[in-house]
């Protein structure tokens, strides 16, 4: 049976990535618009207050965990389209184990979302950036940030699920702009008012931006963060992911 899961899960997989072949511009539009991301917050926004030491060095970190959280309207795109050209019905007609698009869907998606990563390191580099934390330390930042993804990705599903329609998805995707905004990608807790600091500080992607800044060993970056950025991911993949399993698998009865 696990077996069967893996096979079909794969061949979703390829499904998705086929896509990507017939069309690049997609994928190109996402990673133009996370390094524009970064570099509008660098020169044009950004002013680092409250940071100690160089504000590319605060900033990069917390652009990558930002970065982990947009763009999953792409994803909600492609299944709630699916849903209304009749696509997962036909799967679900054929044997294939219920939930495998979704896990296709969702292996693709980190996919692109590794060579995000790989793609705004290389610019965050280019503008001065260095992780000095050891190869050790910069893998498990990297670990941190695809788990946030993963954990941001479900939540996506399920949102895309409930919406059920392509036009509902914007209205959804606007929900995500809190959660990355209030947050300490881009300026330090300390720097706002007390209620919205202690607000900023609760934010699960506060709590990974902190966690990757210690590995790299960048300003901001705080011991003992670790545990809240795997706990946080956790937490919502237990209640996000079987909601979206659940739902996926009562769409046709």
């Amino acid at each position: 049976m696990n077996t069967y899961a893996l096979t079909d899960s794969w061949t979703m997989t390829r499904r998705e990535l086929a896509h990507w072949a017939r069309q690049p511009v997609q994928l190109a539009v996402n990673l133009v618009f996370a390094v524009m991301l970064l570099l509008m917050f660098g020169y044009l926004i950004g002013g680092g207050r409250g940071v100690s030491g160089q504000y590319v060095d605060y900033l990069v970190p917390g652009m990558l965990a930002l970065t982990m959280a947009f763009g999953l309207e792409s994803t909600m795109l492609a299944v709630t389209q699916d849903l209304n050209k009749g696509v997962i019905d036909r799967f679900r007609s054929m044997p294939m184990t219920s939930g495998a698009v979704l896990v296709g869907r969702s292996a693709a998606d980190m996919l692109q979302s590794a060579l995000t990563l790989a793609v705004l390191i290389g610019v965050g580099h280019a503008l001065g950036w260095r992780a000095d934390g050891g190869v050790g330390a910069f893998l498990g930042a990297v670990g941190l940030l695809l788990l946030f993804r993963f954990a941001m990705l479900w939540i996506g599903i399920e949102l895309a699920l409930v919406a059920g329609r392509p036009e509902m998805v914007q209205a959804v995707q606007i929900l995500v702009w809190p959660v990355g905004f209030l947050s300490n990608a881009i300026a330090e807790p300390a720097s706002m008012p007390d209620w919205l600091g202690t607000v900023v500080q609760w934010n699960p992607m506060s709590q990974t931006a902190t966690a990757v800044r210690d590995l790299f060993g960048n300003p901001g970056g705080e011991p003992g963060h670790v545990w809240a950025a795997v706990a946080w991911p956790l937490a919502l993949l237990a209640v996000f992911f079987p909601l979206a399993v659940r739902r996926f698998g009562r769409l046709s009865k």
